[in-house]
């Protein structure tokens, strides 16, 4: 009799679960877009002239992985659907669409061509990524777990799914620059350096706000929501030519952003909605988002 108890206790921790739909919903969306981009990827050929189709696709998943990790957090927080499960289950995410993906994207296309009498150093650059990636999401977690909120407004450490943005973005800035010598041009031996440099700023102690503050519901002027939906006509109508340039400006800011931002005035920092400086910081919520 006394051996069914745990399982019992088992059943009653399961009943206790709260595993909310939609946040999850954007979690399986972010994993799935991760399966979608590793595809393409493993289908590459550099000898084939529709290398960079198939190469675009992949980084065209990583980057609509990245919007539904986006909405993941955003989602749980305005439902209150913060939840441990969806914590754990982002974290599983993130591994595959911004650790696994982007690691092996740069190796695929830059670095198996580089090294090819000495594999081993291309796969310990693309695995230092993985690695760094991987302590990132288990520091957070644990930081979160501490917290015993999910954490404060900031992140400690440039988060994965930016560094994948970066890696994604500036990887099809160059292949619009180059168009169809992408496979022949140098540009692309600037990815392995740059991967290098995400994976020590994923566990570096610079700090990135969370932009927590940013209050969606408010009614701003006219002006700024006739802009704003402007903006996104054009970007709607041009966004195979707007993409390759806007992507890449808007994660490399958010890099550069967390050196400038100790010497920005508290008053400017609250204009765009960066307000964490005296909060602890630790990570996102448990439901999801940015990590």
């Amino acid at each position: 009799m006394d051996a069914d108890k745990p399982a019992a206790r088992a059943g009653d921790e399961d009943s206790r679960l709260k595993i909310y739909l939609l946040p999850n919903l954007m979690t399986a969306g972010n994993l799935f877009c991760g399966f979608l981009a590793l595809t393409r990827i493993v289908e590459a050929d550099l000898s084939s002239p529709g290398f960079e189709g198939v190469i675009r696709e992949a980084l065209f998943y990583i980057l609509m992985a990245c919007i539904f990790d986006l909405l993941d957090g955003r989602v749980a927080r305005m439902g209150g659907f913060e939840s441990p499960f969806g914590r754990e289950f982002d974290s599983l995410a993130d591994i595959v669409s911004f650790g696994v993906a982007p690691a092996f994207l740069v190796h695929r296309v830059v670095l198996a061509d580089v090294f090819v009498r000495h594999p081993e150093y291309g796969w310990v650059i693309a695995s230092l990524y993985l690695l760094c990636g991987a302590f990132r999401l288990a520091r957070f977690n644990v930081l979160a777990t501490y917290a015993g909120t999910g954490g404060g407004k900031e992140f400690v450490g440039f988060p994965i799914p930016a560094a994948a943005g970066v890696v994604a973005s500036l990887t099809l800035f160059i292949l619009w620059w180059e168009e169809k010598d992408f496979t022949k041009g140098g540009w692309r031996y600037l990815l392995p350096v740059i991967l290098v440099f995400l994976s020590v700023m994923m566990v570096s102690q610079v700090k990135y706000p969370a932009f927590k503050n940013v209050n969606w519901r408010t009614s701003p002027p006219l002006t700024k929501v006739v802009l704003a939906l402007a903006l996104v006509g054009v970007f709607l109508i041009l966004w195979k030519k707007v993409l390759p340039v806007v992507a890449p400006l808007v994660f490399t800011a958010y890099l550069v952003y967390g050196f400038v931002r100790p010497h920005i005035s508290r008053s400017v920092r609250e204009e765009i909605g960066d307000e964490g400086e005296d909060e602890p910081a630790s990570g996102d919520t448990p439901g999801g988002g940015m990590t």
